[in-house]
């Protein structure tokens, strides 16, 4: 196993594939996280023609270059998303949101999902304000969007900006219900926002407090090597990691054919669940939402939010049908 790391520069990652290839020989890679980083490391690994598993970047438009040789293995921004505005809109009713987000390529892209689905169902942003990595003061931004009287507030960006968001908004009066990415999930968002935040929900790749006996066992190993719990790099870092080494065991050391085993795949059932990839190797798996309760997060996936929202939603469908179904009979 060689590691390398890109330090969050566009060129540098570019440069680490090439070592990576040429110096180092590997014959498949596994990373890499930012979006703006893989972005640069996959026309890298297109170029040289070699197979490269991502497993942390979310960007719903990293895996649509439809580069051959690229996969990815966690569920995206988009499947989270849509599950967000389908809860807020369709099963709460809310119609007013306005967003606040980072100002950076993965609050600016990875929202648009969100803002796109509100859009098409009527209710777009009431204004979409930004603030830069590493800002600690948003009151200025909030009192913007305080005046516009929504009923929730967006944000999109890491874990500290987004529980600062949070503890302004409380500490200026606002009580609205709270949305956020995957990326604030953790013990720490409460850490820096505290207990008592009200309603705070994100969307999140998968369900952490799944009992399915193949994931219990992975979370039990890696405490016992660790430490710690496991979070989701590197739970989906080690879905990823086994998919390249049993295409490896099938081809052998051959990077084309390590290539065509992984697009053979599609369905795989790792720790973080069953995966489901589209022709252009993406998991399109459901995504989950993550609720605050208590401080801690609480994961629910879509049957257990949705369920009774969608069998009523199918019932009113099957009933059209019928309905136009007699028409055309008796027409």
């Amino acid at each position: 196993l060689v590691v390398k790391n890109d330090n969050g520069l566009w060129g540098s990652s570019g440069n680490e594939i090439i070592a990576l290839a040429y110096q180092d020989k590997v014959w498949a890679i596994l990373g890499t996280i930012d979006g703006a980083n893989s972005h640069i490391a996959i026309r890298v690994a297109l170029k040289i023609e070699i197979p490269m598993m991502n497993t942390g970047d979310t960007d719903p438009t990293f895996i649509e270059t439809n580069i051959p040789w690229v996969f990815r293995c966690i569920t995206d921004d988009r499947q989270m998303c849509y599950f967000l505005s389908d809860y807020i809109f369709k099963k709460l009713g809310l119609t007013r949101v306005a967003a606040l987000r980072a100002n950076n390529r993965y609050g600016r892209v990875s929202i648009d999902e969100f803002r796109d689905a509100a859009t098409r169902l009527g209710h777009p942003f009431l204004a979409e304000l930004n603030y830069k990595v590493g800002d600690t003061n948003f009151a200025t931004q909030l009192e913007r969007i305080k005046a516009l009287n929504p009923e929730a507030i967006m944000t999109y960006g890491d874990c500290e900006e987004s529980a600062q968001v949070l503890k302004t908004m409380r500490k200026m009066g606002m009580d609205q219900i709270f949305l956020g990415s995957d990326r604030m999930v953790s013990p720490r968002f409460f850490d820096i926002a505290g207990q008592d935040i009200g309603e705070v929900i994100a969307g999140f790749p998968y369900n952490p407090e799944s009992q399915d006996p193949k994931y219990l066992q992975f979370c039990q190993e890696f405490q016992e090597r660790y430490g710690e719990e496991p979070e989701t790099y590197a739970s989906h870092a080690y879905d990823g990691m086994m998919m390249l080494i049993e295409s490896i065991e099938k081809a052998g050391l051959n990077r084309a054919l390590i290539r065509d085993e992984l697009a053979k795949v599609t369905n795989y059932l790792g720790v973080t669940g069953e995966k489901v990839f589209d022709p252009i190797f993406n998991n399109i798996s459901p995504a989950c939402l993550a609720i605050a309760e208590n401080g801690q997060f609480k994961f629910y996936t879509r049957n257990e939010i949705l369920g009774e929202m969608q069998t009523s939603q199918n019932q009113s469908l099957d009933a059209n049908t019928a309905s136009v179904t007699i028409s055309e009979n008796e027409h």
